[in-house]
């Protein structure tokens, strides 16, 4: 068990008083029972959480300080190949053509596209990259694939 100094102990009370998280505010107050002298089972009685949670604060102030305590974000893009300037330069390469009136060959995107995440991927990955960053089709097809000749 670490002990906080007197300085520490003064900036864990302050940061009670700033506008954080409930999370980290909860955090803090774990870190400032342990100070106060109580043990860890009795921490997790008190703030109704499991040990393992006011260890995992312990543990996590103990390394890293006030910072630690602050909760990691969630959502976001979890399962992304490339981040969003990633993409957007990798289309700049085909915005030029695409810009002077020809049409975007998808086998060209998806092959480049392919080489920069170093593996195959399927061709929604890459519609839905042209849909993220507002590409559309402009031009519909000149006819209809199933048309009558002789009509």
């Amino acid at each position: 068990m670490v002990k906080c100094s007197k300085a520490q102990i003064r900036q864990l009370k302050m940061a009670l008083h700033w506008k954080i998280p409930p999370a980290q505010r909860q955090r803090i107050q774990m870190v400032l029972l342990r100070e106060s002298g109580m043990t860890q089972p009795a921490i997790a009685a008190a703030m109704g959480v499991s040990l393992s949670t006011v260890n995992r604060a312990h543990m996590a102030y103990d390394h890293g300080g006030i910072k630690a305590l602050k909760p990691r974000p969630s959502g976001g893009r979890l399962r992304e190949n490339l981040t969003v300037a990633e993409e957007k330069a990798l289309l700049a390469r085909f915005a030029k053509a695409a810009g002077a009136g020809e049409m975007l060959n998808i086998h060209d995107l998806k092959a480049a596209y392919e080489q920069a995440i170093g593996h195959p991927t399927s061709n929604s990955t890459v519609y839905n990259l042209l849909h993220r960053h507002g590409w559309r089709k402009l031009m519909p097809r000149p006819f209809h694939p199933k048309r009558d000749l002789a009509a």
